[in-house]
């Protein structure tokens, strides 16, 4: 018989609350990531992921969980959470956090700031690329990000203008503070991976060079695949974000048992 994983997902909370029940293992892994990747597309603060009612086949099968968590690092660099009564001890080499329980998450995580993150959906047409540069523009000014306003500004027109010239779908522009820079984001509903080789285009060449382009002013940058399309993301660095990356990659071991929640819920690593 087929192995099942239900899942639900409570947005009504300070942060969304995805349940999981049933057995993960490999034929329901791929389900499993899709759900999560979902979820953190909207680029949430953090994800609680309640797993009391969720068993593994085997101690391998966490592998999913642990390779989402190191995927998402750098976006949305949310702080993932599994809320479970049995422990740490359930949840070998997952990399997450583990609580006995939702409300315990909750006080540990604090309230979200939603003046950090803004969202804005736009359809492909003449117009978008001004639109999200206005977003950007905006954000940064009340985040007192100048010095990261032009480069993003370059990253969101061209994302935006590769949607309308190519994915030609509805898209959601998302940004957020993200350490002392800013993170940009594009979600469409096209699968098309964006390529990247690395190397000049040819003056004569018609485009191309957006990638290019982005990855010059960006301190790193990547994409997401999605069940129905994908985001598209690019950090930009305020002055002090490669100090605050060095301090939060000494943090990195940060799985501990809920035996210990004064070191359970550290920063996400280089958010």
């Amino acid at each position: 018989m087929a192995s099942e994983v239900r899942h639900r997902v409570d947005r009504g909370s300070e942060y969304p609350l995805v349940q999981l029940a049933g057995v993960l293992d490999t034929d329901t892994a791929g389900a499993v990531r899709a759900a999560l990747l979902e979820v953190l597309a909207d680029q949430p603060e953090a994800m609680l992921v309640d797993v009391g009612q969720l068993s593994l086949a085997t101690a391998g099968d966490v592998a999913v969980l642990r390779d989402l968590r190191l995927e998402t690092t750098d976006w949305p660099a949310a702080h993932l959470v599994l809320c479970d009564a049995r422990g740490a001890t359930a949840w070998p080499d997952a990399g997450w956090p583990v609580w006995p329980g939702v409300p315990e998450a909750l006080a540990e995580l604090g309230r979200p700031d939603p003046d950090h993150r803004f969202s804005l959906a736009l359809e492909p047409a003449v117009g978008a690329a001004r639109r999200s540069r206005e977003l950007i523009t905006e954000a940064c000014a009340r985040w007192e990000r100048a010095e990261v306003a032009g480069p993003a500004c370059i990253v969101v027109t061209e994302l935006v203008n590769n949607v309308v010239v190519h994915a030609r779908t509805p898209m959601v522009v998302l940004v957020a503070a993200h350490g002392s820079g800013i993170s940009v984001a594009v979600r469409d509903q096209s699968r098309h991976q964006p390529t990247f080789t690395g190397s000049p285009v040819p003056p004569t060449a018609y485009g191309g060079r957006g990638m290019l382009l982005i990855d010059s002013v960006a301190s790193r940058w990547g994409n997401l695949p999605l069940d129905d399309g994908k985001v598209v993301w690019a950090l930009l660095s305020g002055e002090a974000q490669e100090a605050d990356a060095q301090d939060a990659g000494a943090q990195e071991a940060e799985t501990v048992a809920f035996n210990a929640p004064a070191a359970s819920m550290t920063d996400p690593a280089r958010g």
